[in-house]
């Protein structure tokens, strides 16, 4: 039945997909729909932020503000829509971090805080139920990341240590990790409002 559907998304239009999104709220059709686009995006970004690792994250940042504004705007032409909305993150990320590098912070305070990756963003929405079923079904190495970034507070380098991984494999489980806590918090979510 998946590869069925997911052979249906390889044939539709990217407009067919958004309007599939739109409609039935479905994360995994705007997964396929943004997989299509995130070396685009992933360019972008690395032209902007002119850093790896930034642009990496703001792939994953940007994903998930595909996910509030994509239901909220009319869009004709989703490939230019989406290099306007990556361009404009960067920007926005670049102003923001600008006023810190004039105070001269420590790199490790440059990490992204828990407000910019908001895991518990769904705690007003009756999420937070969900997350530590979610939570269990994180591959192993996900679920200990997660844990340690967000629960007990560990930076990336920190985390790296104590693991044996590099800070990017960290940075990797952290944003994977985060995406699939997200997905599975609103599939839940979603089944217990049809209920």
């Amino acid at each position: 039945m998946l590869k069925f559907f997911k052979k249906q998304t390889k044939d539709l239009s990217d407009l067919e997909l958004l309007s599939r999104y739109q409609t039935s709220g479905n994360m995994e059709v705007l997964g396929d729909l943004y997989q299509r686009y995130m070396e685009l995006v992933y360019g972008v970004c690395l032209k902007i932020l002119k850093d790896r690792a930034l642009a990496e994250d703001a792939v994953m940042n940007i994903f998930e503000e595909l996910t509030k504004k994509a239901k909220k705007h009319e869009i004709s032409n989703f490939k230019s829509w989406l290099h306007v909305l990556a361009k404009n993150h960067c920007l926005m990320y670049l102003r923001k971090h600008k006023k810190m590098k004039v105070e001269e912070f420590s790199p490790q305070l440059m990490q992204l805080s828990e407000e910019e990756h908001p895991l518990f963003e769904g705690e007003e929405n009756g999420h937070m139920q969900y997350l530590k079923p979610c939570l269990e079904n994180l591959k192993d190495k996900q679920k200990q990341c997660i844990d340690l970034f967000y629960l007990q507070g560990k930076s990336y380098q920190e985390i790296s240590e104590i693991l044996g991984e590099e800070t990017k494999r960290v940075r990797s489980y952290i944003q994977n990790g985060r995406r699939n806590l997200k997905i599975c918090m609103e599939n839940k979510n979603e089944k217990s409002i049809k209920k």
